[in-house]
């Protein structure tokens, strides 16, 4: 039962960290690129210093380095491909335009969850490191959920989907828990998360923290965000 708690709880962190990262949004909206700044290094040092090297380490006698190095263009060229054909369809389709947006993040938040649930059948470090650098992803989430929102007409749509993106890390944590992967299977997929959380941390965040904030205390924030995971992740192993 414990096993099963421990990334639940996180789950349950990632979702308020989303509503938290909303509120903040909606009441300091000239104060949150900071920490923007600071959860794009953290995603990127995640996926830099923990998931692509445990993913080598689980692959040593499967997969050859250049595989791993495979999948995880894989999963960079896989969430750009659903970055870009949900930007497109946003943009030609303006009747849903307000809820397309928050509808992507809503989907990454999701598989976010998941892939808290699927780290802890690694190990529970491993989890641990996923779940920080989602509970940050999904903060900045939560602040880029209510920017999309505010574009709307309707002022309800801000609250609705904030609940909803809300819901979603947990939801994903269960699902993630509901699989069973052998290493043959994880080792790829913690190459793909890699991936995933290169792309997120280097094309989305970093450019949404300057666009919103070109000052170099943004760009700092973001090293220290890389800095502090490489410390974090040297310390836990």
């Amino acid at each position: 039962m414990g096993d099963v708690l421990l990334p639940l709880g996180f789950g349950a962190a990632a979702s308020a960290a989303t509503l938290l990262g909303g509120t903040l949004a909606l009441r300091f909206q000239n104060r949150i690129t900071l920490v923007l700044g600071l959860a794009a290094g953290v995603v990127l040092g995640v996926a830099l210093f923990d998931l692509l090297p445990e993913a080598l380490e689980l692959s040593r006698d499967i997969y050859a380095s250049r595989t791993i190095f495979g999948y995880v263009a894989l999963g960079m060229s896989a969430y750009l491909l659903l970055d870009r054909t949900l930007g497109r369809a946003e943009r030609g389709l303006s009747r849903w335009r307000t809820h397309l947006g928050p509808a992507s993040l809503t989907l990454h938040s999701f598989l976010d969850g998941m892939g808290i649930g699927l780290a802890f059948q690694v190990s529970e470090d491993i989890g641990w490191m996923v779940a920080l650098a989602v509970l940050t992803h999904d903060l900045a989430d939560g602040v880029n959920l209510v920017g999309l929102s505010l574009g709307g007409t309707e002022p309800g749509i801000v609250r609705r989907w904030l609940i909803v993106n809300g819901m979603a890390p947990l939801l994903g944590v269960a699902a993630g828990l509901l699989v069973r992967l052998p290493d043959v299977v994880l080792a790829p997929l913690l190459a793909i998360f890699g991936g995933v959380f290169l792309y997120i941390g280097a094309s989305e965040l970093v450019p949404r923290s300057h666009a919103r904030d070109p000052r170099l205390r943004v760009t700092i924030a973001s090293i220290a965000g890389v800095l502090l995971m490489l410390l974090v992740t040297h310390l836990a192993h």
